[in-house]
């Protein structure tokens, strides 16, 4: 028989409790992940405009 070591017998954990702070921090990340995003969206959307703006001014 094999022996067991004490961090083979009990390894398996639920899930930990979300705390305030952890949600407080989740919730702020994606906020700021969407913003960011839309952000890029703009400023894609400005770049193609100024490029084809420029692309007619110069024909």
């Amino acid at each position: 028989m094999t022996k067991l070591t004490k961090t083979a017998v009990f390894t398996a954990t639920g899930p930990l409790k979300e705390t305030l702070l952890d949600k407080t921090t989740r919730i702020v990340r994606k906020i700021n992940d969407e913003e960011a995003e839309v952000s890029h969206a703009k400023v894609a959307r400005l770049r193609k405009a100024r490029f084809e703006k420029d692309q007619a001014d110069e024909t």
